[in-house]
């Protein structure tokens, strides 16, 4: 969300609310007002010209991987002798022994090194990760979607094939990804998180107060970033409008947030009715809304409603995790454990980052404990110092979990969330996988993953080769 607003107490609360970034916001929001956010990013993003026709075309030719040690995202070791081939952007055959090769077929030589799914990323912000607040006041919508772009290149080279997207405008930028037009990861994009008055993404500033139900939508609605609703009518309706755009899945908000500093992570908003017009209108479309929640008791209301998916949930309680391991919700999380994994914060929102990082050994001890189905996410924003420790982050997961464990979270199990979204599915194929008919996202790490997962945290030297649908983004194989 590109509009933020002060605290009561004027705009000590955090960095983004400081007047004079107030007032850079608030002139690209007007820009952005003005031409319509989806319309100017769609027209943005027509003109990055960053991949001709022909790159954008799936390789035709068959790839055949050699010498290699597979991770195939499920198993907890690593096998040899086999060979891989790719065709039509798919794993045709993983097989053992001396294979033929198609004619013709690109031959790739792993040296023995080790071959794994691309990397996903469960909570991911496409449009606001990496855009730094002193690139954002002096920046239009043509800028801002640039930028985006940019970092979505950086993802993928990352080592991260695949993104959920939870919140923000990122659905032309997701087709133009996937219609080859621009570099990223896979997208599967919520739209704009769906929150109350005064909850978490409600930027406004208080001059749109109080709401008129039936006024202009604000700034922040009009951006994309959030949606506004206070009744279980006004829940269906934002809900229903994700989807003309195109979402895969939603995102409902229960509370406060980090980067929310009118908020605090105890509060509640949407009521359990409330909630399940969320869920249900999601269920109607045959997917899933995800709740973000932090308390308990929105974890617990939320649970009531139907969901399938709490997103942080980083103040909850031993009962409340046995009701989530009970009831097969999934838990949707971020290991963040020390502050440099989000950009300095002050006032209330340095508040609640501390309760979460405070809250983060015992969340992980909770879903260990009970079992919950357990994703991985970053859930970087507005940096891009900070989104390049996106697989820090992962590697931060080593504290509560082995490296085998660690690297079939971030592969098969992401992708197990991500096929909650059924139809909706933007990518039906199987994904973070090494197997016949998967999508052919594969990475060559220079090392053993199993043995040093901080490989992983320093991809621009560890990941030698990046695959996307079987084509190649990324080959340093000779340097090595």
């Amino acid at each position: 969300m590109l509009t933020h607003t002060a605290g009561e107490d004027g705009g000590a609360g955090c960095p983004c609310c400081q007047p004079t970034v107030l007032a850079a916001e608030q002139r690209i929001t007007r820009e952005m007002s003005r031409r319509g956010m989806l319309a100017g990013t769609a027209s943005a993003v027509a003109g990055l010209g960053l991949a001709s026709a022909v790159e954008a075309a799936v390789a035709s030719l068959p790839i055949v991987f050699t010498n290699f040690k597979l991770f195939d995202g499920k198993s907890s070791g690593l096998r040899s002798g086999l060979n891989l081939l790719i065709e039509g952007g798919r794993i045709k055959d993983v097989a053992g022994g001396a294979t033929g090769a198609p004619g013709g077929a690109k031959m790739i030589d792993c040296g023995g090194h080790v071959l794994m799914p691309g990397l996903i990323d469960a909570h991911w912000h496409t449009m606001f990760a990496g855009l730094a607040l002193t690139e954002l006041m002096k920046s239009d919508i043509d800028h801002i979607v640039r930028a985006a772009s940019a970092q979505a290149e950086r993802t993928l080279m990352r080592g991260f094939t695949t993104d959920r997207d939870l919140g923000g405008p990122a659905f032309p930028l997701k087709k133009a990804i996937d219609a080859g037009q621009t570099v990223g990861p896979r997208i599967y994009p919520s739209g704009a998180m769906i929150t109350t008055t005064g909850g978490h993404g409600d930027m406004r500033p208080v001059t749109d107060f109080p709401r008129n139900p039936a006024g202009p939508l604000s700034n922040v609605e009009r951006s994309g970033g959030a949606a506004i609703a206070d009744s279980a009518d006004e829940v269906r309706l934002r809900v229903r409008e994700q989807f003309v755009f195109g979402a895969s899945q939603i995102k409902l908000v229960a509370g406060g947030g980090v980067s929310s500093p009118r908020t605090t992570l105890d509060m509640l908003t949407f009521t359990v009715p409330e909630l399940h017009a969320g869920v249900q209108a999601a269920a109607d479309r045959n997917t899933y809304a995800a709740v973000h929640a932090y308390p308990s008791a929105a974890i617990r209301r939320a649970i009531e409603a139907g969901t399938r998916c709490i997103e942080h949930g980083h103040l909850m309680d031993d009962a409340t995790a046995k009701l989530m391991a009970d009831k097969g919700v999934w838990l949707s999380t971020q290991p963040f454990v020390v502050e440099d994994d989000a950009e300095p914060l002050t006032g209330q929102s340095h508040i609640n980052f501390l309760q979460v990082i405070a809250g983060t050994g015992k969340l992980y001890a909770l879903a260990k404990k009970y079992g919950i189905k357990t994703a991985f996410g970053s859930d970087m924003l507005f940096s891009p110092r900070i989104a390049e420790r996106q697989g820090m982050m992962l590697t931060h997961l080593k504290r509560w979990y082995g490296n085998a464990d660690i690297l079939k979270m971030a592969t098969s199990v992401n992708a197990e969330l991500l096929a909650l979204s059924g139809p909706r599915n933007p990518y039906p194929g199987r994904l973070g996988v090494i197997e016949n008919g998967a999508y052919a996202d594969l990475l060559v790490v220079a090392d053993d993953p199993l043995k040093d997962i901080d490989l992983l945290a320093a991809p621009d030297k560890n990941l030698l080769l990046i695959m996307k649908s079987g084509k190649i983004h990324k080959d340093i194989r000779a340097a090595k």
